[in-house]
Order: structure tokens, then sequence, then C-alpha cells
């Protein structure tokens, strides 16, 4: 059963590509089979997984608009996992998919029809509710929040999640929280009041695990790679941001198998499946 979560956040700068990035690179090392989406225009979580923009046939543009297939689209990163790639072009999707049609909203749930072999699909969300957040949403199953320790944190929570309810509301009842994760965190009276409140206000929402301020974790997306797959945390060149995002991935799938232990669900055996269908 595959696990869709849509990573989004309409304030940006809050490591909300950063994030999705590391969950699927240190997802797809752990052997899970992970599809990023790419949703934002500005392209960054398609860059920053290793793909080369200029070498695409297809992006989650063209697939939007029936142009090509998922399957067309798809490319796989030397990062550990498979990504639906996006494009500046992407931004001209907000204007042809106007959302009056209904169906504009469910263009990617359609597509994710044939992404059932996935065990994990992150979608990277624009930092704004528009037609390409909706997209995700209703594609989605849950949404994870990524929360910068900032003081307008808890102001931007509050519009964020009036929004969610929106959507819940009118879109996708079935939409549920998966957790929040707390970003850029540095040692000061202001970063622990605001993880404070959060936890407070999030009480059972908020992961553990808390991702520092890392200049390593913004030099790795300016390597085109994850530093979960550059700095592994086994290796002598593990670093405090590459563990953190390892830990907060180990700490997403022991939630996801919590939920499913609820519902009866067991954990798809990815092995066992390949070996049936190939006789092997």
């Amino acid at each position: 059963m595959t696990k869709t979560i849509a990573v989004t956040n309409q304030k940006g700068g809050v490591g909300k590509t950063t994030t999705t990035i590391n969950l699927a690179s240190a997802l797809g090392q752990e052997g899970k089979k992970v599809l990023l989406i790419d949703l934002d225009p500005q392209a960054n979580a398609t860059v920053g997984s290793g793909i080369d923009r200029a070498g695409l046939s297809f992006t989650v543009y063209q697939m939007l608009l029936d142009r090509c297939s998922l399957a067309e689209t798809i490319v796989s990163s030397e990062s550990g996992f498979d990504v639906l790639p996006a494009e500046a072009g992407l931004a001209g999707a907000q204007v042809e998919l106007t959302g009056e049609d209904e169906g504009d909203n469910y263009k990617l749930k359609a597509a994710l029809e044939t992404a059932t072999h996935y065990d994990f699909v992150l979608i990277d969300c624009p930092p704004a509710l528009n037609v390409l957040t909706l997209n995700a949403l209703v594609a989605a199953d849950s949404y994870l929040i990524p929360v910068q320790c900032e003081y307008y944190a808890l102001e931007g929570m509050s519009q964020l999640m009036n929004s969610i309810k929106l959507v819940q509301r009118r879109i996708n009842p079935n939409l549920k929280l998966f957790g929040m994760a707390l970003t850029m965190y540095q040692k000061s009276k202001l970063c622990s009041l605001v993880e404070d409140e959060v936890r407070r206000h999030f009480p059972t929402q908020v992961f553990k695990t808390v991702i520092p301020r890392n200049i390593d974790i913004a030099a790795a997306a300016m390597d085109g790679a994850p530093i979960t797959l550059l700095k592994k945390p086994n290796s002598s060149k593990s670093n405090k941001g590459s563990l953190a995002y390892w830990t907060l991935a180990k700490e997403v799938h022991r939630r996801v198998l919590k939920i499913r232990h609820k519902f009866g669900i067991n954990e798809p055996n990815r092995l066992r499946q390949y070996q049936i269908q190939t006789g092997e």
C-alpha cells in the first residue's frame, strides 16, 4: 500500500524542498521504493535530486496537461529514488488548469493510479495554495508540514491549517495530518520558545527529530545531491544535518508502520513480490 505524503507550507524558505529530497533519499537507501514529485515551478527538488533538466523529454507540466503519461515522465535519480520532474513552464499550468473545471484538481490523483508499486510518494508543493497544491492535496492521503523555528512560524501555521481545512471540507475529506518537522533549528532562546509553542499546540503531531540549521545541508543542494547521500551517518563524512534527516526518515517509517498496524495492514514485501512476478 503506497503512502502518499504532500510536503507543504504556504510560507517559503522553511526547508520544504530540502526535507522532501532528503526523506526520499534516506527512505530509498533503506530499500523503500520512493517517487518524489516536484510540483514547484522553481524545480528545486528536481535539480536537488541530481536531475539534468536540459535532458528531460517530459515533465510534470506536460503530464498534468495530458500530453504524456506518468511512466513517460518519471526519471531515475542516482540519489536512490525516482523523480517526476518539474520545469519553469509549470507555472503555466496555473493558467491552463484554472480549477474552474472540477477535474483540474484531480489530474495528479488520476495519474498516480498507475504508481501503486511505490512504498512512498512524496510531493514537494509550491509555497502557495494554488491549483498545483490542490492537485497534491487531492492525490495525497496525508500531509507533512516543515516548520521553521522562527518568530512567525505559528502565525503561518494558522493560515496553513485554515487552508487545509477548506480542502478537507470541499475536496479531500480523507486528508490527514501526518506530522510536523521542525527545521533550521539553532541553539537560541527564540528557537527554544518556538519549539515549545509548536509542541504545546500539536503535542502528538510534531516529530521528535529536529533538523538543525547546517551549512552542509545548503551546500549539498548546490551540489545537486541530498545531504543524506553525500554524508551518510556511518561514514567519516557524517554530520549533524545528515544524521538528523536519517533519523527523521526512520521516524517517518515507524509512524507509517504504526498507522498500518492500527488498520491491520502489513508492510509490503517488495522482494517477495518481485520473486513472484519474475519467477526467481
